[in-house]
């Protein structure tokens, strides 16, 4: 079982974002010594308790302080940039660390309309040409443009789309894009979603294959009950920026302390039944019933906590048991 991490360097309350983002290359170390495939970094804009609004720069960073665990983003907001320019950027960064880059695409806004309007003169507009915008960027990243995006690196970075739904599988099927699906973020069917990637995939190269990723969200802690515990930290967060005040992720006194109302104990309810909280022996076994019902490839782990230290451990708890297998 492959297992990745996706990282959005979220900010805990007391923490700053230079912390949060140091935090961000400590864990990439971890997954590098602990065996994990990737570390992607998110890109969001405008959300002040999130510290990753331009992942080419940090994985420049993240880079620099791995060995052999592959970085990517996790995504590119493609409607915002030329893909000449992304093409740029991240061939520049497979020349610097060799066949360990992989640019993730999504279409998403990652922010606030504010923030997409400052980014773009017209975000919806670019969103609609996203077919022309992915054929751009393979047309450069693949060398098959005559215009060079230079530095050309001597292995080209691994593209990806990023996507929460069946229409999103289609179109990285269609374009011979490996496909993460983001079940953390999704209500939809992993199961039937990489299916249909997988019977309608149309290489791109020769030799190629569909490849997949499953996002989840996973909370490990050595045990059950610490897990839990650890969780709530996140999911009293997300309440509390559904009421528009959040500060930034609430410690585990803070959050046991939080009083909710019946409707955010529902919100509470539905969002813990999307994640795997658990002992190492019981995340473990959640992602190997799940690989076993979605024939998956690979997992991209996302874990907040309150804590860097057991976001750390999260990690490496799962890895650790899975190793013993």
């Amino acid at each position: 079982m492959k297992l990745s991490i996706l990282d959005q360097a979220p900010i805990s309350k007391g923490q700053t974002p230079g912390a949060a983002l140091e935090a961000s290359r400590q864990l990439a170390e971890v997954g590098d010594k602990y065996g994990y495939t990737r570390f992607w970094v998110a890109e969001h804009h405008a959300l002040p308790n999130l510290a990753s609004s331009a992942p080419e720069v940090m994985l420049g960073y993240i880079g620099a302080h791995t060995e052999r665990i592959r970085i990517g983003s996790g995504a590119v907001l493609l409607p915002y940039y030329k893909p000449y320019k992304v093409a740029e950027s991240f061939n520049m960064l497979a020349t610097l660390f060799k066949d360990r880059v992989d640019i993730g695409i999504g279409r998403a806004p990652g922010g606030p309309a504010e923030a997409s309007e400052a980014l773009s003169d017209g975000f919806l507009q670019q969103v609609f040409r996203m077919p022309d915008l992915v054929d751009e960027l393979i047309g450069y990243v693949d060398k098959n443009d005559e215009l060079a995006a230079n530095p050309e690196p001597p292995v080209e970075p691994a593209l990806w789309m990023l996507g929460t739904s069946r229409k999103s599988a289609a179109f990285a099927a269609e374009k011979g894009l490996s496909y993460c699906f983001g079940q953390f973020m999704s209500k939809e069917d992993g199961k039937e979603i990489l299916e249909h990637y997988r019977e309608n995939f149309i290489p791109r190269k020769k030799g190629q294959g569909p490849q997949t990723i499953m996002g989840v969200s996973v909370i490990c802690a050595e045990t059950a009950e610490a897990a839990y515990d650890i969780a709530r930290s996140w999911l009293i967060w997300q309440v509390q920026q559904s009421h528009g005040g959040a500060e930034g992720i609430p410690s585990i006194e803070e959050a046991k302390a939080w009083e909710l109302s019946g409707e955010d104990e529902e919100q509470l309810k539905a969002m813990q039944s999307k994640m795997i909280i658990g002992n190492p022996e019981e995340v473990v076994a959640a992602l190997d019933r799940i690989q076993k019902e979605t024939d998956v490839d690979e997992f991209m782990i996302i874990t907040i906590t309150f804590s860097p230290e057991d976001k750390r451990d999260s990690y490496r708890y799962i890895a650790e048991t899975l190793h013993k297998k």
